[in-house]
């Protein structure tokens, strides 16, 4: 798509082709089960009525709307957006995939972290007063991840979560 943005449209500015590159890009994206050509053509009707209304979104597209070659590079840019879209849109499973390993990756990490680190005060505190609470031989807790585990397996064996905490 990038490289089809750079070969067309060479007769107007810097701005005016990334205003109307942007746009079209848009249309496409908004039109994912509509063909290139039937937006182009849904385009230019949309861009006369305007200039008709002397309110355009374009007012320099008034000279090129009926240039044969506008309507070519126009059309090569909205198959190529077309295309673009329709691979990114065949690439979501992966991505999805992708972050659900990231999301796991960072969980191990996190336990690793946590299972080198002494626990915290809170923690202590909390295991105390579950094991007076619910008479329970208290353990010497070494790390974050021992001292949550054991939290949470008292709560669930005493199935009070959400009443306790």
């Amino acid at each position: 798509m990038y490289s089809i943005k750079n070969q067309i449209y060479l007769d107007m500015t810097k701005t005016q082709k990334s205003a109307l590159c942007n746009f079209l890009r848009a249309l496409v994206k908004k039109s994912p089960d509509i063909s290139a050509d039937d937006i182009f053509d849904k385009f230019v009707e949309d861009e006369k009525y305007y200039l008709e209304i002397n309110n355009p979104h374009f007012e320099f597209l008034q000279s090129y709307l009926d240039d044969e070659n506008f309507a070519n590079e126009t059309m090569l840019y909205l198959k190529e957006c077309r295309k673009y879209y329709d691979y990114k849109k065949k690439q979501e499973p992966l991505i999805q995939a992708q972050k659900e390993y990231e999301k796991k990756k960072r969980a191990f990490l996190r336990e690793v972290k946590m299972s080198k680190e002494q626990p915290t005060k809170k923690q202590l505190y909390y295991y105390d007063r579950l094991c007076k609470k619910y008479n329970i031989e208290k353990k010497e807790l070494t790390s974050k991840l021992e001292a949550r585990d054991e939290i949470e397996k008292i709560l669930n064996e005493h199935d009070c979560r959400g009443i306790c905490e």
